[in-house]
């Protein structure tokens, strides 16, 4: 959110009430997407679709949504303003997608274990949230350039996310018990 602000405030020339303001707007965007998100992934499974393949589809749809908005918003094309926050907004509230993607996931593999499998993989994946942000700080005193120290690695990771996720991911019943 820090440096969501910043990059307002810093590179689309908002005042800090202003950047605060169209911070919050992904949020917000994000409880309405996220009733769209469940309820494509309860019909799309209603209508016959495998658990995984509707996993995959939410999940793909949460890591290229983001992707494709940096990517619109990291290039200049005379965009006013709040056009590019519209933009980033529309993609970060997308990212929702993942609440029937990957975030489902844990309890079509193990009801019973699922708040570990999900302790696991929110761990793992606070691992790149923290030194994201050093990285990105590091890359902008580097470069002061915002599509190079936060676009660009942000793009790359959604992009392999998609990648190792529809390669790997699946929501096929596994047992943890001791008697296996």
């Amino acid at each position: 959110m820090f440096i969501r602000t910043l990059y307002l405030s810093e590179e689309l020339n908002l005042n800090l009430t202003e950047a605060a303001w169209v911070s919050i707007l992904p949020p917000l965007a994000s409880i309405f997407v996220t009733s769209i998100a469940s309820q494509f992934a309860d019909s799309l499974i209603s209508s016959g679709v495998q658990t995984t393949t509707v996993r995959k589809i939410c999940q793909t749809i949460a890591f290229l949504s983001p992707a494709a908005c940096m990517t619109l918003s990291s290039v200049d094309l005379g965009l006013p303003h709040w056009a590019v926050a519209g933009i980033l907004t529309g993609g970060l509230a997308l990212s929702s997608f993942a609440l029937s993607g990957l975030y489902c996931t844990h309890q079509d593999m193990s009801p019973e274990y699922a708040s570990i499998l999900l302790g696991i993989t929110n761990t793992v994946g606070a691992v790149p949230g923290i030194i994201g942000v050093a990285l990105t700080g590091f890359l902008l005193d580097s470069t002061h350039s915002w599509s190079i120290s936060l676009f660009i690695p942000s793009i790359f990771f959604y992009l392999t996310g998609t990648v190792v996720w529809l390669a790997f991911a699946s929501s096929k019943p596994q047992t943890f018990s001791k008697r296996d």
